[in-house]
């Protein structure tokens, strides 16, 4: 958890947020997930389902991370949230990047992980799916 001061006027409310290692946490938490760089050693995260990627996150500097997105669905969350923008380095169409500065509440991040992971695992292939329910 990260802490951040939210200032009032005259008071101060402060909260915690989800940093870095408890997105990963709850990205590899999804079935048959698993953490990935293929890109090389120094490269971001890339979070796979049965070999597709459904999360991309830098593994330093400014917390963020890259989610597959229905494209409507990716236009209301850009609209919505100005921490939300179009993948970078993706297709984005397609993609969103999320900055975690605390302005998302952690619960709408992780259902954009929810989102990311189910839209991979429907695309998936009936024996891939059907292998993934065994899992």
């Amino acid at each position: 958890m990260r802490f951040a001061p939210l200032p009032l006027g005259d008071f101060a409310l402060c909260f915690f947020f989800m940093d870095r290692n408890e997105l990963r946490a709850y990205c590899l938490s999804k079935p048959a997930a698993v953490e990935d760089f293929p890109f090389g050693d120094d490269s971001p995260a890339v979070f796979k389902v049965m070999g597709k990627m459904f999360g991309l996150m830098p593994r330093d500097g400014a917390v963020y991370i890259s989610l597959k997105c229905d494209p409507t669905w990716a236009e209301i969350l850009r609209s919505t949230y100005p921490a939300v923008t179009p993948g970078y380095h993706l297709n984005k169409k397609h993609w969103n990047s999320i900055a975690l500065d605390g302005s998302i509440p952690d619960d709408e991040i992780r259902d954009m992980v929810d989102h990311s992971y189910e839209l991979v695992v429907k695309a998936l292939t009936r024996a891939q799916r059907e292998e993934l329910q065994r899992l």
